[in-house]
């Protein structure tokens, strides 16, 4: 009967993290900000899933914004919890927080800086599993696995 409890309390978990909200509205007016046309911008940009670079979104939203404001956008939106930075080696890329999307992981790859999303039940149930045996309370998670994708893996195999 314990065992039914806690994997049921862990597929709740997991059913919780699978339902983003998407008022970016009511967040950013929750602490004291307005929605402005560039944050909308950018969330909207960010809102496709896609991971992206600074330079990338800057690319897009540049005729709506300079470089200076977007860098305070996103700081404002990693404050708020709104966005949240993908490591790839000393560099980064961007998405929406859970808030947002689909909790989910990432294949990173080191060579070519493609980032795949992975969501995988399994592995939130060995998360908590893992959390539970060290009587740990996770609030939040990001797994990351970093390697070489095929495209890289394979021109690396024919160069050999």
């Amino acid at each position: 009967h314990q065992v039914y409890c806690k994997l049921v309390a862990i597929s709740c978990i997991i059913a919780n993290m699978n339902q983003p909200q998407t008022d970016i509205r009511a967040v950013l007016k929750s602490s004291g900000y307005k929605l402005t046309t560039q944050r909308l911008a950018v969330f909207n940009l960010l809102k496709n899933g896609d991971a992206l670079t600074m330079q990338e979104i800057y690319g897009q939203i540049k005729h709506q914004s300079d470089r200076a404001s977007l860098y305070r956008t996103i700081k404002l939106f990693e404050d708020l919890g709104i966005v949240q930075r993908i490591n790839i080696g000393w560099k980064y890329k961007l998405e929406l927080s859970d808030k947002f999307l689909v909790h989910h992981h990432h294949l990173s790859c080191t060579k070519c800086h493609r980032v795949e999303t992975i969501s995988e039940s399994d592995l939130e149930v060995f998360i908590n599993r893992l959390a539970e045996r060290y009587r740990f309370k996770p609030l939040t998670h990001q797994v990351e696995i970093q390697g070489l994708c095929f495209s890289c893996t394979r021109l690396n195999n024919n160069l050999a």
